[in-house]
């Protein structure tokens, strides 16, 4: 047996000797599809052991297209977990996300009112192109000189992206500029489904610099809706100062890493990425506490709202779980915007401070999915992902005077000391198992 073998060995002996119930009396085993930091995270868990080819799995980082073409075929045991539901695209594809919303913001509007309906108004003006081009050019001609946005509905990386001002530039681009189908089964006459959207022209810039927000969702089940958000994540700036005089220019609009770092003047080593604590900091400092916090609320509304429109459509399964990739913009009166969700954001570390913050957030993912047995189930915090909603709001409370002052359990850009917390956490659980 090799040392880090009967290393892994020692460590699962001891783990069951603690009886903090582990699978059978084995080493977890998993599978990844992926060669970067999810692939350094598993290999290093004490007690996982990584499997290849046709193997049995516990826990499986799979590809969404492998998902697609097994998930009606497969029967899974009570204790294995699977990356990705079923349908996650509901949410993931963007004019299928902006049709969802749509829809959940006309019956909210219907069943309760026009007020709680305006808690959907957090993405801009949108159609889906080609189906609803003739509604989109009555939208265009009601808002002269407005700027929009186009972008292919499944593509990413700001793949395909191009802004426009003139009707002019639309005729152009669906004359014959519509790229083939990725679906082999789909016909190929069949134009490529693009939407479109209002360009938020008035962002907020830090040293004049348009900037989007990466913020990580952990979602456990969808019936009922279980809700973890992560404490870290990173805002992304262009490379070059904003400016609405020259609208073909991906390098000011775009803040795509993919695209950024293509950028003439890029430097790899000051990359274009600030931590959410440097931001929280920054805003803080600039606008006060009370006025990040409101932004932070406004951010949690986004994220639950956006998960509830596809609650009764999403195909529940115990076995699953997905960690979204939310892009949100800042405009200059701090509203924050949705842009897109992703299921599959990147975990390619582009430093070793976006290393840290990746392997981090994916050890937790595994702390919070508790293959080991390890948990109680009640925590509202596992390292450094927080519960936001377990089938409603989840309210902490902070002891500074009496009565307790009580808030939502969200804390998006506060410190994040993991791997004190986790020491704690385990601790206690331990404890109260032995209880």
């Amino acid at each position: 047996m090799s040392t880090a073998r009967g290393k892994a060995a020692h460590l699962m002996y001891g783990r069951q000797r603690g009886a903090r119930g582990v699978i059978s009396d084995r080493e977890i085993r998993f599978k990844c599809f992926l060669q970067n930091t999810i692939l350094d995270v598993l290999r290093s868990r004490p007690g996982w052991q990584e499997v290849q080819g046709d193997g049995e799995w516990d826990f499986y980082w799979c590809e969404r297209e492998w998902l697609h073409a097994n998930y009606d075929t497969m029967f899974l045991q009570e204790h294995q977990k699977i990356l990705h539901f079923r349908n996650h695209y509901e949410l993931t594809r963007k004019n299928l996300m902006v049709k969802n919303l749509k829809r959940m913001r006309k019956q909210t509007d219907r069943e309760v009112g026009k007020l709680e309906a305006q808690g959907f108004d957090f993405f801009p003006s949108t159609f889906e192109l080609p189906s609803e081009y003739h509604i989109f050019v009555e939208e265009f001609k009601r808002n002269p000189g407005m700027i929009w946005i186009m972008k292919p509905a499944a593509k990413s990386q700001g793949r395909g992206i191009f802004l426009f001002r003139k009707l002019k530039d639309i005729i152009d681009w669906k004359k014959g500029e519509y790229q083939p189908l990725s679906d082999p089964n789909a016909s190929k006459d069949m134009p490529e489904t693009y939407v479109v959207q209002r360009y938020i022209d008035n962002p907020y810039l830090i040293g004049g610099r348009k900037f989007d927000i990466r913020i990580y969702v952990l979602v456990v089940s969808f019936n009922p809706l279980k809700v973890w958000l992560y404490r870290g994540g990173f805002a992304r700036f262009s490379n070059t100062r904003f400016s609405m005089d020259s609208i073909e220019d991906t390098y000011i609009h775009l803040t795509n890493v993919a695209v950024q770092k293509t950028s003439p003047d890029f430097d790899p080593e000051k990359g274009c990425k600030w931590s959410a604590q440097q931001l929280r900091k920054y805003l803080s400092a600039k606008h006060g506490t009370d006025m990040v916090k409101q932004l932070n609320l406004a951010i949690d509304n986004i994220i639950i709202k956006s998960l509830q429109s596809v609650q009764k459509i999403i195909i529940n399964d115990k076995h699953c779980f997905e960690v979204y990739g939310y892009d949100v913009l800042l405009d200059d009166m701090l509203k924050p915007w949705l842009i897109e969700i992703n299921a599959s954001p990147s975990l390619t570390a582009s430093g070793k401070e976006d290393y840290e913050l990746k392997s981090g957030m994916l050890n937790d993912v595994l702390n919070v999915l508790d293959l080991e047995n390890r948990l109680s189930g009640k925590e509202k915090r596992v390292g450094g992902w927080d519960l936001l909603w377990d089938d409603g709001p989840v309210f902490t409370e902070e002891m500074t005077g009496l009565p307790p002052f009580i808030h939502t359990n969200s804390f998006l850009g506060c410190e994040n000391q993991r791997k004190e917390q986790l020491r704690e956490m385990y601790t206690l659980a331990q404890t109260a198992k032995k209880g």
